[in-house]
């Protein structure tokens, strides 16, 4: 048998408790007002004539045709009009079971609205609060396995980051030593050629534990300034020589600045190193913030574009090994992107180049 605190339960109850009030109420409704007559129809012969009064035969009234007279229709106390017909209870039927049917729908949702929102935050936080474990059995229980499900997330996360560490810390010592090293050989080709390979190896490494922390890390949304953002990017680059602008305004957007500056960065960087002088443009509207990092360099062939977003590819050509990327920027650029509801593509740039654009929602 069932236990009464299941979801068939209640919803089984609060069906018989509508259809149960909703006949009560019928029931009260006839009791007060009678129940209506055939509709259309003439009343039944008792009702059509009163009855003879009491007494023998013998003492009825003498004059013809006293009684004979056919009498009029009988009235009723007083007449019901409206309310003489199925159609008050009937409504009172039906809105009792509309209202019943809200509040049930409303009260067994309730879990399901639950489970949606701990989810959200969740997504947005791993070590957001558990969820409570009330409600029905199938709640409880689902409630339950969805704690010990964020808690084991949490623990693999803690377990890939101690993992990183402790690889970012056995692969560095090695790699010192090895540079060291190269300062013993006389050959000056090949101690350059293995400097080159170390930094490489040194560059990797770098770009992994920064890719695998900006997948873990999590943010609050807060009121930021996108365009002083932008000409800040740009003045950096510029201080350092390398040919950036940018063009437009943007009020205020509310999004996570940490996600935001990487994904820039890391646009503006791959811009820089590929494609030389680099445009930033911001196209703000009420709906969306739009910002274009315009380069004019060998650009991507359109059937390769969605492929660089992927770790670790690399492009034949320009984009190769001597560059000095690895093959995550547009990783994680386009990660950043996501975090923060937006998306990242990638298009041509006319007369030649790569516009990397990123819309950002403003609601």
């Amino acid at each position: 048998m069932r236990k009464a605190d299941t979801l068939f339960a209640r919803l089984f109850g609060v069906s018989v408790i509508a259809i149960v009030l909703a006949h009560v109420l019928a029931v009260i409704w006839f009791h007060y007002y009678g129940f209506p007559g055939p509709p259309g129809g003439p009343r039944p012969p008792a009702m059509m004539q009163p009855p003879p009064p009491p007494g023998p035969l013998l003492n009825r009234p003498s004059q013809p045709g006293a009684f004979d007279a056919p009498p009029g229709p009988f009235e009723p106390p007083h007449d019901r009009g409206f309310f003489d017909g199925p159609v008050v209870p009937l409504m009172f039927q039906l809105i009792t079971l509309v209202v019943a049917a809200w509040w049930g729908a409303r009260f067994l949702s309730r879990p399901i609205r639950r489970f949606s929102e701990a989810a959200e935050r969740l997504s947005e936080n791993l070590d957001s609060p558990p969820m409570e474990e009330t409600g029905p059995s199938e709640a409880r229980k689902a409630a339950h396995t969805f704690n010990q499900m964020q808690q084991r997330i949490r623990e693999q996360v803690q377990q890939r980051a101690r993992m990183l560490g402790a690889v970012s810390h056995d692969l560095r010592t090695p790699l010192s030593r090895l540079k060291l090293r190269l300062e013993q050989i006389d050959d000056e080709k090949l101690q350059t050629q293995m400097r080159q390979d170390l930094n490489d190896m040194i560059g990797m490494l770098d770009a992994t534990l920064t890719y695998f922390h900006e997948r873990r890390t999590s943010e609050a949304l807060q009121w930021y300034d996108v365009q002083a953002l932008v000409e800040s990017l740009c003045e950096n680059a510029q201080d350092n020589g390398l040919p950036a602008e940018s063009r437009g305004a943007c009020a205020p957007l509310r999004t996570q600045p940490m996600a935001l500056r990487s994904c820039l960065s890391n646009l503006l960087d791959n811009a820089l190193r590929y494609g030389g002088h680099t445009l930033i443009e911001l196209v703000d509207s009420p709906a969306q913030v739009c910002i274009r990092v315009i380069d004019h360099g060998p650009g991507i062939s359109a059937e390769k574009r969605e492929a660089v977003f992927e770790p670790f590819f690399r492009l034949e050509g320009s984009r190769n090994r001597n560059s000095g990327g690895v093959g995550l920027g547009m990783t994680i650029a386009r990660e950043a992107a996501q975090r923060l509801g937006g998306h990242l593509v990638l298009e041509e740039t006319p007369g030649g180049g790569l516009t990397a654009v990123v819309r950002l929602p403003r609601d």
